[in-house]
């Protein structure tokens, strides 16, 4: 048996009053971080895993949308259900709300875009908003549908929700508000394309060719057509 001189003995005493006092909490602080930490691998296992089944569901459903709307429908569900913290939950969702739209069933659109809205990311949000709208307005529900225009869209969709919202109000026979639509989308599109040419110069050092004109895309033509239509001028 170790035999100790009474300097060391004391030390030893210490320690194990020591312990006595703070080790069980030492030791519980110790499970907890090794919980935590097993918890948070687990957790991210369990989000590779979640992506990887979501992959596959999103997959099948890419299938039926071509050959089997019914089961679309269905495996759009089961997407938003059991994967909804996925990305491919709401790319499936708009897929599936177009399909439904084509195939003319506008409440279960609705239900899927309404869907992404509560749930997507930003962009996504304002696409489904925007698509939502869309629905609404061949649903003949004028005033839901300038609720959803009403939201201040990412940058790049500002012309598209001021464009819908010319058209929404066209239906309700309110020429002149639409025009003040169709104008705001026009002025934005026309200013797109200028920042976007004087990009080019800028990067080129040099000026662009015509550059006495406003660009012209498809959508500004159209949008001239349209107020044209009302007997407005562009």
């Amino acid at each position: 048996m170790a035999v100790y001189d009474l300097e060391e003995q004391e030390k030893i005493d210490n320690i194990k009053a020591w312990w006595s006092q703070y080790g069980n909490r030492i030791a519980w602080s110790l499970l907890t971080v090794a919980v935590v930490f097993a918890a948070w691998r687990g957790w991210g296992w369990h989000q590779d895993r979640q992506a990887i089944e979501a992959g596959a569901v999103f997959h099948e459903l890419q299938q039926a949308l071509a050959s089997n709307p019914q089961q679309a429908r269905v495996i759009a569900g089961k997407l938003t259900e059991e994967y909804g913290g996925t990305a491919y939950a709401p790319l499936g969702a708009l897929m599936a709300a177009r399909a439904s739209f084509e195939s003319g069933d506008l409440k279960t659109a609705r239900a899927q875009l309404r869907w992404v809205v509560e749930h997507g990311e930003a962009e996504l949000r304002d696409i489904a908003r925007l698509r939502l709208a869309g629905v609404m307005l061949d649903d003949k529900a004028y005033d839901e549908a300038l609720a959803e225009l009403a939201h201040v869209p990412v940058a790049p969709l500002v012309a598209a929700y001021a464009e819908l919202k010319g058209d929404v109000l066209v239906a309700q026979e309110k020429p002149e508000e639409a025009r003040t639509a169709y104008k705001a989308a026009l002025t934005t599109l026309e200013q797109e394309a200028k920042e976007a040419e004087s990009k080019k110069t800028d990067a080129k050092n040099e000026p662009p060719e015509n550059a006495e004109e406003t660009p012209r895309g498809p959508l500004v033509e159209v949008l001239r057509q349209k107020l044209d239509a009302l007997g407005g001028e562009a």
